[in-house]
């Protein structure tokens, strides 16, 4: 065992690297699929309903596909028409579409359950239209869901480490080098482990401290 942490020692930078790479794919794809999210949930709480059904539609779908399966769709099944992505492109669009579905539906639990006084109200003071969704509406909701979207964030982590079947250099991709090379796959992935908790540990920090300001503006 004192061998196996030596070897994990020596590619601690291997190791490193793969965090870099979740860390900013994750983010890159959990903060532009809550913008994309906030979006769509607009659509699935419009009165149009040719909108709403097609929102519902794409939100059904990504529920319903197992994301490794649409990663290999994008990455594999692209190509023949055309469209072809590198890796680490492929990975950030899969996780973005994914992602984008469960944050929309969680915004629009949120947004269901919001007082319909309010908006009532804010008609009176004549908001409307985007004006009312941008200023009065997604706000309290953000506050109101903040733990299921951190939730959501620290699932996009936990999903990025499928694509290390596109070899996109992520944290279980490098794990999994080390573990194949030396044959030590206890002291590999127990290390991938520990990196993905304190991975996951800085979200939850992050969705409680940013929770904790709102407060205050409460």
């Amino acid at each position: 065992m004192t061998h196996d942490l030596t070897v994990i020692w020596a590619h601690r930078n291997e190791l490193l690297l793969g965090v870099a790479t979740t860390a900013v794919l994750s983010m890159l794809a959990g903060v532009c699929s809550l913008v994309t999210g906030s979006l769509l949930a607009i659509l699935l709480m419009s009165k149009r309903r040719t909108a709403a059904r097609a929102a519902r539609c794409f939100v059904d779908l990504m529920r319903c596909t197992p994301f490794l399966l649409l990663v290999y769709l994008i990455y594999y099944g692209l190509p023949s028409f055309g469209i072809r992505l590198d890796n680490i492109s492929a990975g950030f669009f899969a996780l973005l579409l994914y992602n984008t579905a469960y944050v929309a539906e969680i915004l629009r639990s949120g947004w269901a359950n919001r007082p319909h006084e309010e908006i009532e109200a804010s008609h009176a003071f004549g908001f409307h239209g985007f004006l009312l969704v941008r200023r009065l509406i997604l706000p309290p909701v953000f506050y109101s869901t903040a733990p299921m979207l951190g939730n959501q964030f620290i699932q996009v982590v936990k999903d990025s480490s499928f694509l290390t079947i596109i070899a996109v250099p992520e944290l279980t991709y490098a794990a999994n080098n080390i573990q194949s090379n030396y044959y030590i796959p206890f002291a590999a992935f127990i290390a991938a482990v520990v990196l993905y908790w304190l991975l996951c540990s800085t979200i939850e920090f992050v969705v409680s401290a940013v929770r904790r300001v709102s407060e205050q503006y409460q």
